[in-house]
């Protein structure tokens, strides 16, 4: 994978991170790229005695990911349409549709990733909640410090990743 690029997009399978995936096909994505899908699940979801915990899953092709009981085994369930932009693009541009699973803090990991992989750039969606709306759905006596410290994934990502970060923002009546 020396020349090609290799286009990463975070995905979560929520609408936010779906907008990201048109996205990037629609405008980022050409004929002969990498499309490398980075989605972050919670650390105890690995199978014990593993090493995907440190360095995350293997890259696992398309039709391997497509397959319900391949994907199982990381604990990620990609939806239909998901799956569909992805074989869509990947007929039409030959697009070379890869995979890779991490465990633990989505904003570190993908950071890992952009690194590690390493990525020529990374698409992230971001649900646009300010931080009004964003203090709406914590626990205000439990994680406001923490929340305000850290703020979101897609800003950790584009503040600390070391390749260009593209941020798809989801418009309020796409939630």
């Amino acid at each position: 994978m020396d020349a090609e690029r290799r286009v990463g997009v975070a995905v979560d399978f929520s609408a936010c991170s779906k907008k990201a995936l048109k996205w990037a096909v629609d405008n980022v994505v050409r004929d002969g790229d990498h499309l490398i899908l980075i989605t972050v699940q919670p650390e105890a979801n690995y199978e014990e005695g593993q090493l995907w915990e440190v360095t995350g899953s293997p890259l696992i092709p398309l039709t391997e990911a497509s397959d319900p009981n391949v994907m199982k085994k990381y604990h990620v369930k990609p939806d239909p349409e998901t799956l569909d932009i992805l074989n869509t693009i990947a007929r039409q541009k030959k697009v070379v549709v890869l995979f890779k699973v991490y465990w633990g803090d989505a904003r570190e990991k993908i950071c890992e990733a952009i690194d590690k992989i390493p990525l020529s750039c990374l698409i992230i969606g971001n649900r646009g909640l300010g931080t009004i709306k964003r203090l709406d759905l914590i626990d205000l006596a439990h994680n406001f410090v923490i929340m305000a410290i850290m703020g979101s994934v897609s800003n950790y990502v584009m503040n600390n990743g070391s390749c260009p970060v593209t941020v798809v923002k989801i418009a309020d009546n796409e939630h």
